[in-house]
């Protein structure tokens, strides 16, 4: 990875993490712009940024369903939080369902963060946490839903949207309603994505057949090729570094 490129990650509190999957960092410490793609991993961020060039600011990000190109400003610092689909009913209390892969510009402020909290990353997750406590402390939350995303995640999305329904005691058809009103996708493709993030660990690792519950060889090949826009091959070589959370996976 290019030194100048500075990315932390850290996991939630575990009283958080049925409704964050992780907070990131990442910095260009370099004058020169650096071309980035962004592969969909099933979450949705809360961004805050500034650069040289560019003032803080907080934007919601929709959720990506193909691996996107972007240009991380030389200079710029990003701290982020990435949120489960859980989450957006309960703690960012919106819908994405119409942003169209369009950044949400957040009101000035939003939850008390500004740029001096991009100074520290792990003040910054000690604040985010304290804020989510606070907004939870308010709310109930429904038992199937609950359970619904907690076996989406625990199988990572291999279940069938049958399978989820009777684990969770919701019907399909409410479930696919649900996740049209909040997500602006069905639960079926939703399921797909984090099966194509479950598998980025083995093509790193150079082995290029299914082991996510993938129907055949081509099943799995064509959807890595949907969501990344390479075959397992392509997404192995990673070229130039530009995939920048395939970089943060463990080496084996």
């Amino acid at each position: 990875m290019n030194t100048e490129l500075e990315l932390r990650t850290a996991l939630p509190d575990p009283t958080l993490s049925e409704f964050v999957g992780s907070f990131w960092m990442l910095v260009n410490n370099s004058d020169k712009d650096r071309e980035l793609a962004v592969l969909p991993d099933g979450r949705v961020d809360v961004l805050f940024s500034y650069s040289s060039k560019e003032p803080f600011d907080a934007m919601l990000m929709d959720l990506d369903r193909h691996s996107s190109q972007t240009i991380f400003a030389s200079t710029a610092t990003i701290f982020a939080v990435s949120f489960k689909l859980l989450a957006v009913e309960y703690i960012l209390e919106t819908s994405i369902a119409d942003q169209k892969n369009h950044p949400l510009v957040l009101p000035d402020n939003f939850w008390d963060i500004g740029i001096d909290d991009l100074n520290d990353f792990d003040r910054f997750i000690k604040k985010i946490s304290e804020k989510i406590h606070q907004i939870l402390k308010e709310k109930k939350i429904d038992d199937k839903k609950r359970k619904l995303f907690e076996h989406i995640y625990a199988s990572d999305g291999s279940l069938t949207v049958k399978e989820l329904a009777d684990k969770s005691f919701w019907s399909s058809r409410q479930i696919n309603r649900y996740f049209n009103q909040y997500i602006g996708i069905s639960l079926k493709e939703y399921c797909n994505i984090l099966r194509f993030k479950a598998s980025w660990p083995q093509i790193k690792e150079g082995k290029f057949f299914p082991e996510q519950n993938f129907t055949d060889q081509a099943h799995f090949i064509k959807t890595v090729k949907k969501h990344s826009g390479l075959t397992p091959k392509g997404l192995n070589k990673n070229e130039n570094d530009r995939f920048i959370q395939f970089l943060d996976l463990p080496k084996k």
